[in-house]
């Protein structure tokens, strides 16, 4: 009987790199619908590195997240698990258990529904030993000591491993900063994709999976020393290194694309994070509208009127036009805050805005106001750091912050506090009289929150609304100026 010829394995010579990428990424494109060509291409270098490992200082994470479910982000984990190196899914895996199976040449740690470990305070602290973990793993050397008590010795464990994490919503900012972030969302009703069965489609994915590992291996030394040219810097170039250097690797076009995808989806990082903070802005500013109209619902128009005229905000010129409807709108979603019909301090015509009421939980959570952050902001406002109580020109400036500071003062053994507390102790004798200054302006009133600020003040406009003087002088309209 003769005997069936095995084909030779390919070397290094004859394996085309860039046509093996190209296989990768039709067959992620084939069962996935990507957010962009960008990150199709980031996926697939991403799951080749993998089998280069060994050759890498740093291990990139793959974050793939999306705001809801049914996004594709499981389907893309079956492709990545059946075409990189040697897949561990983490899934309920003990911290103890992930971390003895790393070694000098790792598996591939795939982590699906990551949001469950993270998504609430009591989850995130139970799985904190695994957020360290992967954020040690990112570089070399930063192993994981254990006592064995056995052995009676200290134990370093690896934890240099690539990893990928798919979640609805965000992973930590630790995570996240070590990571090639992907954003998926739901195919559109003209978007089509190829059923995935792992008995049919998996086989020619292990056949690709083979072929990539041979190549990527042959190269390990080439690829270990290996300086590419970077369109990123600090920790986004350690990040997106071995990517970029698998693609010159490959040649062809892929260089071009690799630095393409890393500049492409780490300015929409970068962009995404802005927004984020730029919405705890406009939360805290929203509040200082509200605030200021002492309304419990603003039409959408007059809130956009007031931010505009807040200095040294950004909402009259966000990103080359002043803020819109649709803009404050998507700003406010993150925070569950939709606009609806409502009727301004209670009366004309519905129109559609906001009510305080639907932010005040948003305030409470992301803008909470600390007490000794509105005494600090009272005295930066209007009260210099030095001199003596009497040279102020705010009378309530004295009431605001006094007792604060004689307690702190009080608690402090040094000698140098006994004169702060001399000149704290100056107030009763420059304290204004009960009355006015002239101008309408109360100061004999009991200790309440300040309009504006919320620091606590003596002091009341014409209107009878408490206010700082300098507080009332950068209000909008509606309110009494100094």
């Amino acid at each position: 009987m003769t005997a069936v010829p095995v084909p030779p394995i390919p070397t290094a010579q004859v394996v085309n790199g860039a046509g093996l990428l190209g296989e990768l990424c039709a067959a992620f494109t084939r069962y996935v619908v990507f957010p962009s060509p960008q990150a199709a291409d980031a996926v697939t270098l991403w799951t080749a590195a993998t089998h280069a490992q060994p050759a890498w200082e740093h291990a990139p994470r793959l974050a793939v997240v999306s705001p809801l479910k049914r996004c594709g982000k499981s389907r893309l984990l079956d492709v990545v698990a059946e075409t990189c190196h040697a897949p561990l899914i983490t899934i309920n895996a003990t911290i103890a258990a992930v971390v003895r199976s790393i070694g000098a040449d790792p598996p591939t740690l795939l982590v699906d529904e990551a949001d469950t470990l993270w998504g609430t305070r009591k989850q995130a602290d139970a799985n904190e030993d695994l957020r360290g973990l992967l954020n040690a793993g990112h570089q070399r050397n930063r192993p994981m000591l254990r006592w064995d008590i056995t052995s009676r010795s200290a134990e370093q464990l690896d934890t240099f491993a690539m990893a990928l994490l798919a979640a609805i919503g965000e992973l930590p900012d630790t995570i996240m900063d070590r990571a090639v972030v992907v954003r998926m969302r739901r195919r559109a009703s003209g978007e089509r994709v190829d059923p995935y069965r792992t008995r049919r489609d998996a086989p020619p994915l292990h056949d690709l999976r083979e072929r990539l590992a041979v190549w990527a291996r042959a190269h390990l030394r080439d690829l270990q020393h290996a300086t590419p040219a970077m369109p990123l810097e600090d920790r986004a170039a350690d990040t997106w290194e071995p990517l970029i250097a698998i693609a010159d690797l490959a040649g062809g076009d892929w260089p071009a694309r690799a630095r393409d995808a890393a500049a492409t989806i780490t300015q929409a990082e970068a962009q995404q994070e802005e927004d984020t903070s730029a919405s705890v802005r406009l939360l805290a500013d929203l509040r200082l509208v509200f605030q200021a109209a002492d309304a419990d619902a603003l039409y959408t128009s007059t809130i956009l009127e007031a931010l505009h005229r807040l200095e040294d905000a950004p909402w009259a010129d966000w990103y080359g036009h002043p803020l819109t409807t649709r803009d404050l709108a998507k700003l406010l979603r993150p925070y569950q805050v939709e606009s609806k019909n409502i009727r301004e301090h209670g009366t004309g015509a519905p129109r559609k805005g906001y009510a305080r009421a639907d932010l005040h939980d948003a305030w409470t959570r992301y803008v909470p106001l600390h007490p000794l952050q509105a005494l600090q902001a009272a005295e930066a406002a209007g009260q210099p750091g030095n001199g003596h109580v009497a040279d102020q020109q705010r009378p309530s400036a004295t009431s605001a912050t006094g007792p604060g500071d004689v307690a702190d003062v009080a608690a402090t053994p040094n000698p140098s506090a006994t004169a702060l507390t001399c000149d704290v102790a100056h107030v009763a004798e420059v304290a204004a009289p009960p009355g006015t200054n002239g101008n309408g302006w109360h100061y004999d009133q009991p200790m309440v929150p300040c309009a504006v600020c919320a620091a606590r003040t003596s002091n009341r406009a014409p209107s009878g609304r408490p206010l700082h003087l300098t507080c009332a002088a950068r209000a909008t309209e509606g309110l009494d100026h100094e």
